[in-house]
């Protein structure tokens, strides 16, 4: 048992050492210390209220603590007992009454920015709505006013309410963005849950699933887009314009046809089952995680990180539905080609 003991007391200040340095190890683009957006800013504010109420609290009760121990601490000799003051109504009252206090001076603003995070500007005609449904382990964002749909990269335009209607087409997702608001359950069995909100300025937020989904949870990622209206409008109208949706080569394209397009839409071609591909070439990311980045810097280029994906799906999201393009008796050439063609599908 002693040996034990001392085993634990030697692994303690280990442990406590690595948690420290473990809790530095989040990614700063997830964090919620660096709102970018009004719903992120209120709830950071009931964030510092919550630690600055905690923090006076354990002053003041570490304090009272001290001066006690220090001021009626046993003399040598004294031999008396103290008086006891366990009935003492006053006190009683006192250590009722100010928690009570610091709850309503908790509760009042947190009830408030609750509600406010659920206004729902559903009706509002300035508001662009936006439905989401999660997917494992995908996001699809259809903009229902403008016909459009894609998935992964959610762009919006600046300063503008976004009205979202969550729903999910298989388990229990959350929709997080950390930068702009709180998160949002997507529930099954035809549960629609609808909140709102807007990004004042221009940039890339990152995003996720907040809720245990399965194998790939933690890879469900996607990107928020918060460009100026003119780049929305433009975004918008070349999704919505023609495009030439088949690689140049005729066996390729034949190829693309006849597999991908089971599943995948590209322009006003084939089905929506799997993600909308209409402008991959253009997005912050494939299959969420694997940046894109013709520096090599951050990421990879774009044909590169295609490649990693369609030669080996599950290897880099574990248990999603895209089924190998291998067995589906494509060769490493056909994917290849594949990969350079969606690479150069651009909305430029």
């Amino acid at each position: 048992m002693m040996k034990t003991w001392q085993a634990v007391k030697r692994l303690l200040p280990m442990t406590a050492i690595f948690g420290l340095i473990l809790a530095g190890c989040g990614r700063e683009d997830l964090s919620v210390l660096r709102p970018q957006g009004p719903a992120a800013e209120s709830s950071l504010g009931l964030m510092k209220l919550s630690i600055a109420i905690m923090v006076v609290v354990l002053l003041i009760v570490f304090s009272i603590a001290a001066y006690v121990i220090i001021r009626f601490r046993r003399k040598p000799g004294q031999q008396e007992i103290p008086k006891q003051v366990e009935g003492n109504f006053k006190l009683e009252v006192l250590w009722t009454v100010i928690p009570l206090i610091l709850v309503v001076v908790l509760a009042v603003p947190t009830v408030k920015a609750v509600f406010a995070a659920g206004n729902d500007h559903a009706n509002d005609k300035n508001a662009i709505k936006v439905k989401v449904t999660g997917h494992q382990f995908w996001w699809e964002f259809e903009y229902t006013d403008y016909g459009v749909k894609t998935a992964q990269d959610l762009v919006i335009p600046k300063g503008k309410d976004i009205a979202f209607e969550l729903t999910t087409a298989d388990v229990l997702h959350s929709f997080w963005v950390p930068s702009l608001s709180g998160k949002i359950d997507t529930n099954p069995a035809g549960t629609i849950n609808r909140f709102s909100f807007s990004a004042p300025n221009e940039g890339v937020y990152r995003g996720k699933c907040a809720e245990l989904c399965g194998p790939s949870h933690g890879l469900m990622e996607f990107k928020v887009k918060s460009v100026s209206e003119d780049a929305f409008e433009q975004w918008i109208a070349s999704m919505k314009s023609p495009v030439a949706v088949l690689p140049e080569d005729p066996e390729l394209a034949k190829t693309f046809k006849n597999q991908c397009l089971k599943c995948h839409a590209i322009g006003d071609q084939g089905l929506a089952v799997g993600p909308n591909l209409t402008g991959i070439g253009s997005r912050e990311a494939i299959a969420g995680i694997l940046l894109n980045d013709d520096t090599g810097v951050d990421g990879a280029p774009i044909e590169e990180n295609l490649k990693t994906w369609l030669h080996d799906p599950q290897s880099v999201k574990p248990g999603n539905l895209m089924p190998n393009p291998k067995d589906l008796g494509l060769s490493d050439a056909e994917i290849d080609g594949i990969a350079a063609y969606l690479a150069n599908y651009t909305l430029d």
